[in-house]
């Protein structure tokens, strides 16, 4: 025979079948409480507000189906004191009556309570903690000095403020080994070891950059998840002696107050320096999310590349006027012309570039346009002309003035031309003998020179 064990319950009461109290026991978990009062009253009565409407069900379901669910009420004592209780009705047989059970809930409600004030309480230290790390932000922004945060394990940077960006033109994602001279990345790798023993020591002086400038570095190590990182301090060595110049600083801030977008690329065409215009063109909203990249990446216009404007720079030294497409990172497309030169002496592998947006110009007017003029000759011939030769003239008349537009665009120069039309050479050369404009290019490229 299978024993079961069936807790006590805390209070039970006898019912009638209307639900009127006929008798009632408590526990000894409810000690000191004379319950002799409720007899003869309903159960609704003594119980609170809520509770009516779900003693009323219990005994209802109690009479129908012989038992009820389960409900929590609050029972009001005869003394006063209030509990929360769960309840469960029963019938009895015949008509016997009615039997109510009920638990005890405060212990739970007690435990409800201390979880809510844990919560509460776990809210208010999160949010503490987010204010520490706002100011920590700021002032990790703010400072003056270059720091990076690099992951201890693959000395890649997790973070770098304004002041980093700028001056040792590193963002996030790159690896600091690459950026120190080779002579140096031993000295570097032994004060990390001994920054990880001890925790903080000393700085030293190294050369980073393209410039290969020479920077005082100090390093912490910190803790951090899932792998600890190291904080890295950069100061120019020898800054209180040999201040910038005066006019230095002043060029600076001119760049940086440029109405146009001003970039300066290496020889990859990765971007090392960006002013705020340029930020504003790209929809970038931070100079971290744009130094390390590509230009390409916000150029659109096939035919009209980084490739090509880095192909015609390393043949003719500049390029005024490029003109391409740019699409910001929100998707924004604008008309763009590009100027740019190569660097000579100390800046040699590096590339200036000018970008302006022209899609703000007012449209020249049509009235006299050649292709629109052309275009309404061809659509004047609808319904004298057979489709497919419309057809074949019209492709005849946007062939030539995509190749005269190009050849504009480049100057003149058959070859940049090609490639802004993604031909070869031979290609463009029997088109321009197929349409007759030997003459003209050549023309245009004696007045050029």
């Amino acid at each position: 025979m299978t024993r079961v064990n069936i807790a006590q319950p805390d209070v039970t009461l006898t019912l009638d079948m209307d639900g009127v109290i006929r008798g009632a026991s408590l526990s000894d978990a409810i000690p000191g409480e004379q319950v002799q009062a409720w007899l003869g009253r309903p159960w609704s009565e003594t119980v609170g507000a809520v509770g009516v409407d779900r003693v009323r069900s219990m005994v209802k379901d109690a009479r129908a189906a012989g038992v009820s669910a389960f409900h929590q009420l609050t029972q009001r004592f005869p003394s006063g004191l209030e509990l929360p209780m769960e309840y469960t009705t029963v019938r009895l047989g015949g008509q016997a009556g009615l039997v109510a059970v009920g638990k005890n809930l405060q212990a739970v409600a007690e435990l409800q309570s201390r979880l809510l004030a844990a919560q509460q309480a776990r809210e208010q230290d999160y949010w503490k903690l987010r204010e520490i790390e706002t100011r920590s932000r700021l002032l990790f922004d703010a400072s003056s000095e270059a720091v990076l945060m690099v992951r201890a394990d693959t000395l890649r940077v997790m973070e770098a403020n304004p002041a980093a960006i700028r001056a040792l033109g590193i963002a996030p994602g790159w690896e600091v080994m690459k950026e120190i001279a080779p002579r140096d990345q031993d000295a570097f790798q032994a004060m990390l070891l001994r920054v990880r023993r001890m925790g903080r020591v000393p700085g030293i002086i190294l050369r980073m950059g393209p410039d290969q400038a020479q920077w005082t570095v100090k390093a912490t190590l910190m803790a951090a998840d899932p792998a600890p990182v190291f904080l890295l301090q950069f100061a120019l060595a020898g800054l209180a002696a040999n201040p910038p110049p005066a006019d230095a600083v002043q060029l600076e801030e001119l760049i940086e107050q440029l109405p146009d977008a001003f970039v300066v690329l290496d020889r990859d065409g990765v971007i090392r320096r960006a002013n705020r215009a340029f930020l504003d063109l790209t929809q970038a909203g931070a100079l971290s999310r744009v130094i390390g990249e590509r230009l390409d990446r916000w150029l659109s216009r096939p035919g009209a590349t980084l490739s090509v404007l880095l192909s015609q720079l390393q043949q003719y030294g500049s390029v005024r006027l490029f003109g391409t497409a740019l699409t910001g990172d929100l998707g924004t497309e604008a008309e763009v012309e590009i100027s740019a030169v190569l660097g000579a002496g100390a800046a040699a592998e590096n590339v200036a570039v000018i970008i302006r947006d022209v899609s703000r110009r007012l449209a020249p007017r049509v009235e006299n346009d050649p292709l629109q003029l052309s275009l309404s000759e061809v659509t004047a011939q609808v319904g004298r002309t057979p489709l497919p030769a419309l057809v074949r003239d019209t492709s005849t008349i946007i062939e030539r003035h995509c190749i005269e537009t190009a050849l504009q665009l480049a100057n003149g120069r058959r070859t940049a031309a090609a490639e802004l039309l993604g031909l070869s050479r031979q290609s463009l050369y029997m088109k321009l003998s197929r349409y007759g404009m030997d003459g003209e290019i050549e023309s245009s490229q004696g007045e050029s020179g």
